[in-house]
């Protein structure tokens, strides 16, 4: 495989990073070009690589053409784009013009209902994107969408959990959560932040299908392994709730994400005096730029300032339904130490984690176990290989058995076998 990383940022250079950590174990990317608005980032990325099948180049992710031209000059047949979802359509189209594969960590974005945004779901996170599947079907290309942790690992926990965990499956329900201190308000992308916080929660349920609710809603106390604890959890939008219903049969999809309550706060402070804006354009000297996009230059940068950032990040996959006739609850989940991936990859343990599922999705692209064509998700695929993969690129995955009938039946164990 010939991969091009669209995007110096965490994500890419964390991608970057734990292939040349695999060693032999990611031989299956042959060349690797990472290609940034800003060519010195880079080239920094590549110097620190220091491997001759690592390549910088610039590229502007916003031109079609900018696109095509790397991946005409390096033969290109996969492209990772990991810069924000505002350059998703652009990418997405080059790579179908181009005939080569596409995997992105977030979807196209969303267009709030104008008239009912808190109820009504209209233009949804990825259709734009699904809406193509039928093109990049007839193409015979593969577009995988939703490819990073969540969406993406999350995913792929479902499907496992379909696979080998239940006879019937109630809900999916998506749950991230941690307890990081001391790197700032920003651990990820503050432009991506602040668009999934700020747009109104998706939910799906059988027989309704998608609907919004209110920003910040339906808070929860939820437990988290790696010891992090309780950890109050709220409505997020996230792309998981627009793909898990169309593969995992189930009964209603969510995603909550432990969003402290003075940052919800902030956040909709940002909003009231028009910073988080990403459409209208206000002229700053003699260029225009959106309030969002200023923002995002003003505020410190989450790669930077997230190094002094202590804590553990869990992202995982809380699932409930039955099992041998009993019902059952599981949450399948991985934990990240922020100081353990700085000191391995250079990089904060939110873009790290984000990072691993697209190389594990992307060796099993390459070597041939998982194939398709056509727009689709991580749970689409089979998902044991996957999971095997995440304890290869040092992110094992656990499982955590909560409170049921069907685990309390497990635990009765017979002490001596009954005499016959």
């Amino acid at each position: 495989m010939n991969l091009l990383i669209i995007g110096a940022g965490g994500v890419g250079t964390s991608v970057a990073q734990i292939i040349k950590r695999a060693k032999k174990g990611g031989e299956w990317a042959k060349k690797i070009v990472v290609a940034d608005y800003n060519l010195d980032r880079a080239k920094l990325v590549v110097k620190d690589l220091a491997e001759k099948r690592y390549v910088a180049e610039k590229i502007d992710a916003s031109d079609a053409d900018s696109i095509a031209k790397v991946i005409k000059k390096h033969g290109i047949t996969w492209v990772l784009n990991a810069v924000e979802p505002a350059f998703n359509e652009t990418i997405f189209d080059a790579c179908y013009a181009n005939k080569v594969g596409y995997m992105d960590c977030a979807m196209t974005l969303s267009k709030p209902d104008p008239k009912d945004p808190y109820h009504k779901a209209t233009t949804q996170l990825g259709d734009d994107q699904i809406d193509r599947h039928d093109k990049w079907t007839k193409k015979g290309i593969l577009a995988l969408v939703g490819s990073g942790v969540e969406p993406g690992m999350a995913d792929v926990f479902a499907a496992y959990a379909q696979k080998h965990l239940f006879d019937k499956i109630d809900e999916v329900n998506v749950r991230d959560g941690d307890n990081y201190e001391g790197g700032g308000d920003f651990g990820f992308s503050v432009w991506t932040t602040i668009e999934e916080c700020l747009n109104p929660p998706v939910i799906w349920e059988k027989g309704k299908g998608w609907f919004t609710t209110d920003r910040f809603s339906e808070p929860e106390v939820f437990y988290f392994p790696g010891g992090i604890g309780d950890v109050e959890v709220v409505n997020v939008e996230h792309e998981e709730v627009l793909l898990v219903p169309r593969v995992i049969k189930c009964n209603r999809v969510t995603f909550k994400y432990g969003v402290p309550r003075e940052f919800r706060q902030l956040l909709l402070n940002l909003e009231a005096v028009g910073m988080a804006d990403a459409k209208k354009k206000i002229k700053v000297g003699k260029e225009e730029i959106t309030p969002r996009d200023f923002l995002v230059k003003c505020v410190p940068s989450p790669v930077e300032s997230s190094t002094k950032m202590t804590g553990q990040g869990c992202a995982g996959t809380w699932v409930t339904g039955t099992k041998d006739g009993l019902y059952r609850s599981v949450y399948l989940y991985q934990v990240a130490d922020n100081q353990t991936c700085i000191k391995k990859y250079g990089t904060n343990s939110v873009v790290a984690q984000t990072a691993v599922m697209p190389v594990i999705m992307l060796e099993l692209l390459a070597t041939g176990v998982w194939k398709g064509a056509g727009v689709l998700g991580p749970e689409s695929f089979d998902p044991d290989p996957a999971v095997a993969l995440l304890a290869k690129y040092e992110f094992p995955a656990g499982l955590r058995e909560m409170d049921s009938p069907y685990s309390e039946k497990m635990n009765e164990k017979a002490l001596v076998a009954p005499i016959v």
